[in-house]
C-alpha cells in the first residue's frame, strides 16, 4: 500500500526547513529515569519556533508554493499552534495569511498569531463551522488552504522531528524500545511514525489522546476511521480533533502499536512535573505523552530506552498558574 508520505518525503522536508526550523534537543532527566525505572529521552518541541512542532509542517507546505500562489495568500483554521506556524512561515516567505480561530482560543496563541502578521478571523465554535468559514474565504480570495494535519507536505514536515529524534538517540547510544507522541488529527504521530519505523523498525510507536477525544484509539480498534461527537471540552485544547485524518489514519493503522488515553488531571500533573523537575513550560496537549508515561498508561516491552515528544509550550499564563497551584 502506498501512503501519503515516505521517508524520502520527510528527508526532502528536512532539507527545506534546515536552517529555518530549530533542530530541537533530545533531553534526558535522571530524576525522570529514576521515577519510571528506565531511560527516557525527551524531544522538546516546546523549543521549536512558535513554541510547537507545527512550524515544521507549515513551513514545508508554504515554501513549496509557486509565485502566483504566494501572491494570492493562504488560509488556515486552528485553535492556536497551527495558526502560529502558518502565520510565521507566511511572514518569513512574504505570503499574506488569514487564520480562522475560535473566539475562546488561548489568548497567548491568538495574540502570537496576529503578532506574526496574520489576519485573524474569530468564530464561535458552538454555532459556526470553521471549515465552512475558511473555505468561503479561500474561495473568495482564490487563496491556498493549508490543512492542520491532513496534507502530505504537512505530515512530512512534522515527520522531520522523527528523523532528528532517532538520529539524536543513536548519537546518545540509545536503541529506542518505543516512542510516545501526542495525537489529535494525527499529523505529528503519522509523520514521526513513518520516520521512526523506517530508521528503527523494532521501535514501538504509541499515541496519546485526551479522554473524550480518543477517536484515533476508537478508530484503530474498529479498523476504520470512526468520528466522535465530543460531549465536553478538554484541558488539551490542541488535541480536540473528533476524527483522525484520511491521510494520517492509514499510516497510523500500520505503524502505531497502541494509543493511550489521559485525563485532564493526569495532564495537569504532567505539566507540574515538567515545570518543577524538567524545568520546562509545556502546554496541556504538549504534555500528553509525559502524562501517559507518569500515569503508567504506556506499556512498552522490555526495559530499553524510550522517547517522548513534548509537542508544544504555548500555555495561557492564567491557566498555567491555576495548574501550578493545583486548582486544575
Amino acid at each position: 500500500m502506498t501512503y501519503a508520505v515516505s521517508l524520502a518525503d520527510i528527508e526532502a522536508a528536512a532539507a527545506r526547513i534546515a536552517g529555518v526550523a530549530v533542530e530541537t534537543p533530545l533531553l534526558e532527566s535522571p530524576a525522570l529515569n529514576a521515577r519510571v525505572g528506565r531511560r527516557v529521552l525527551i524531544k522538546a518541541e516546546t523549543l521549536q519556533r512558535v513554541g510547537a512542532f507545527k512550524f515544521r509542517g507549515a513551513y514545508n507546505r508554504l515554501v513549496q508554493l509557486n509565485d502566483a500562489e504566494r501572491k494570492r495568500g493562504v488560509v488556515a483554521f486552528s485553535s492556536g499552534n497551527h495558526a502560529q506556524g502558518v502565520a510565521l512561515a507566511a511572514k518569513l516567505l512574504g505570503i499574506p495569511a488569514l487564520i480562522v480561530m475560535p473566539a475562546d482560543a488561548p489568548k497567548v496563541k491568538a495574540e502570537a498569531t496576529a503578532g506574526y502578521g496574520a489576519e485573524v478571523r474569530f468564530y464561535d465554535r458552538l454555532t459556526e463551522s470553521r471549515e465552512k468559514i475558511a473555505a468561503a474565504i479561500a474561495a473568495e480570495r482564490d487563496a491556498v488552504m493549508v490543512p492542520a494535519f491532513d496534507d502530505p507536505h504537512i505530515i512530512a514536515g512534522q515527520g522531520t522531528a522523527g528523523i532528528e529524534l532517532v538520529r539524536q538517540a543513536q548519537a546518545a547510544g540509545a536503541a529506542l524500545a518505543g516512542v510516545i507522541v501526542p495525537c489529535s488529527g494525527g499529523g505529528l504521530l503519522a509523520g514521526i511514525a513513518t520516520a521512526v519505523k523506517a530508521l528503527s523498525p523494532a521501535t514501538a510507536m504509541i499515541g496519546v489522546e485526551p479522554a473524550g477525544y480518543d477517536d484515533t484509539r476508537t478508530s484503530l480498534r474498529a479498523g476504520v476511521r470512526t468520528p466522535m461527537t465530543p460531549t465536553h471540552r478538554t484541558l488539551c485544547d490542541a488535541l480536540e480533533s473528533p476524527c483522525p485524518g484520511e491521510l494520517t489514519f492509514p499510516i497510523i493503522k500500520d505503524t502505531v502499536s497502541d494509543v493511550a488515553v489521559v485525563t485532564d488531571a493526569e495532564v495537569a500533573e504532567a505539566m507540574r512535573y515538567a515545570f518543577a523537575v524538567l524545568k520546562l513550560v509545556v502546554e496541556p496537549g504538549g504534555s500528553a505523552a509525559l502524562a501517559a508515561l507518569l500515569a503508567g498508561k504506556v506499556e512498552i516491552a522490555g526495559d530499553g530506552p524510550i522517547a517522548l515528544v513534548l509537542s508544544g509550550g504555548n500555555v495561557d499564563p492564567e491557566q498555567f498558574a491555576r495548574v501550578l497551584r493545583g486548582d486544575i
